[in-house]
């Protein structure tokens, strides 16, 4: 197979890793950097160039697209689906996962358990706001933000008034959370690949931070995920309509609760930490997937 790895960072763990994947199994590889590519779009033959180059035959593409630029990426996700390419995460799946807002009501719709969560844009009652999650302490969140960067823990009703008026003088969407105290600043992230939760990891906020992403300073340790959290994390991922992700969940007294579904989580930490290889996973699965999509494939005499 011919496989394209969507991506603006080549040297990156998690690209070399898949290049290595793609290259062992027999296929080629090429890593393409979507925001140097341009569309031509039409009904005839929608087609991709990239440096006065047309970018054909491809079987498959594996996006690893970042928060930066998710629109132009899916876009380009999205034209290579119109050229019969499969995608490993199709845009309209990127798009619900990255909108955050929108995640979570998609998991609210499917019934899978998640922090009580207020938004507001304007709210009259801002105390009203914060007794709706439960009241303080309670965790503020820019809907824009990535990798735990404009994330708050309020610990008072005063500092949660006060950060809320300060985010919406500045005109920016937040989301407004309840505390899960018992997680103690720890997480668990789950990697699906289709309907299994192939590795597995505890993550834990240093002391005094909350936050318990790798890059803010956090440890990690391998952990054995119940059946009830396996079946939340592949759950999770059924209702963004992705198959490949990370899903981030906090143990709460009431069961496991979603906090994030990433469309590009990280391999280098989570393979270091379980001693799981996961790029070759999803390689294997990207090769089932387009056999399986040729199989069915009409036969045009």
């Amino acid at each position: 197979m011919k496989i394209g790895i969507l991506s603006q960072f080549p040297d990156l763990y998690s690209i070399r890793r898949l290049v290595a994947a793609c290259e062992s199994r027999g296929h080629e590889v090429v890593v393409i950097n979507p925001i140097n590519c341009y569309m031509n779009i039409n009904s005839v033959k929608p087609s991709i160039h990239l440096e006065g180059e047309e970018l054909s035959g491809f079987d498959a593409i594996i996006p690893r697209i970042h928060a930066s630029v998710t629109f132009y990426g899916c876009a380009v996700v999205r034209q290579f689906e119109m050229m019969g390419v499969y995608a490993a995460n199709d845009s309209i799946s990127i798009a619900r996962s990255r909108d955050k807002l929108r995640a979570l009501q998609l998991l609210s719709r499917k019934g899978i358990g998640m922090p009580v969560t207020g938004f507001a844009s304007k709210p009259d009652d801002i105390g009203d706001l914060i007794a709706m999650v439960g009241g303080a302490p309670l965790v503020i969140k820019l809907l824009e933000g990535t990798q735990g960067i404009g994330v708050v823990l309020a610990e008072t009703k005063k500092a949660a008034t006060s950060v809320i008026e300060a985010f919406l003088g500045l005109k920016a969407n937040i989301l407004v959370q309840e505390y899960i105290r018992e997680s103690n600043g720890s997480d668990i992230r789950c990697f699906v690949v289709g309907d299994k939760v192939v590795a597995a990891m505890k993550r834990q906020g240093p002391e005094g931070d909350f936050r318990s992403n790798l890059h803010l300073g956090g440890s990690a340790e391998k952990v054995r995920i119940t059946p009830l959290e396996r079946k939340t994390a592949v759950a999770a991922v059924k209702a963004m309509g992705l198959v490949l992700a990370g899903v981030d969940i906090l143990r709460s007294s009431r069961g496991p609760l979603v906090l994030e579904v990433n469309s590009a989580p990280g391999i280098e930490g989570i393979e270091a930490t379980t001693g799981i290889q996961l790029a070759e996973p999803i390689v294997e699965y990207i090769e089932k997937m387009v056999a399986a999509r040729k199989a069915n494939s009409p036969i045009i005499a």
